[in-house]
């Protein structure tokens, strides 16, 4: 997306009350899980390695403190300052196992990494993997909500679920939740204006 379309979109954003984690019902304070990564704290940048400007791997999470009687864990990776009107889903993971503990770096399968056969759902782009952060550039911050759900027992997810599969779940069974925010922005390369002098005028196209 050009940069002057980012400027012009930048007030424009998902916001926070969209995500999955302020939608279902379902608070932190419930069930209360620890969501981290060794990539980046909390609220910090995401490493360029993770994102469109980088390998484009998944970043490696670890999670504690999974309440008694989760049968499996759901992680939803959702943009909230994307300028749409609902969040941009970057990944949906299911049918986690609570005692695996987190999921290693490159997890979730994307371009040229096979990952390791997770039940992965389908992101914004109605695709399988995990699509790596790639703000506009000129929009500023852009913040990457990792969001983690322990599931009591329940039916199983099954092909490739969606957004909307996932808030089901969580609002039938949900007794847990995490959350990690990690940030992340394409450099503002706006130009300052020239001297008058200096101006050249180019022809369109």
């Amino acid at each position: 997306m050009p940069e002057a379309i980012g400027h012009a979109l930048r007030d424009r954003r998902a916001g926070l009350d969209t995500l999955a984690f302020n939608r279902c019902g379902l608070r932190s304070g419930h069930g209360g899980m620890r969501l981290s990564s060794l990539a980046f704290a909390d609220h910090a940048p995401i490493p360029a390695r993770y994102t469109a400007d980088g390998e484009g791997v998944s970043p490696p999470l670890q999670w504690n403190d999974v309440p008694p009687g989760a049968s499996e864990l759901v992680l939803i990776v959702e943009d909230a300052d994307a300028p749409t009107s609902e969040p941009l889903v970057h990944a949906i993971v299911v049918d986690l196992p609570p005692g695996d503990g987190g999921l290693a770096e490159g997890a979730i399968a994307s371009a040229g990494h096979e990952g390791e056969h997770v039940h992965e759902g389908r992101n914004s782009y109605l695709r399988k993997g995990w699509l790596p952060p790639d703000p506009p550039p000129g929009h500023g911050d852009h913040r990457y909500a990792f969001q983690l759900f322990a599931l009591g027992p329940g039916e199983r997810f099954k092909g490739t679920p969606g957004r909307g599969d996932v808030l089901a779940a969580v609002r039938e069974r949900g007794i847990g939740s995490g959350l990690l925010v990690g940030t992340y922005a394409r450099p503002d390369g706006t130009i300052k204006d020239e001297e008058p002098a200096a101006r050249t005028v180019k022809p369109a196209g």
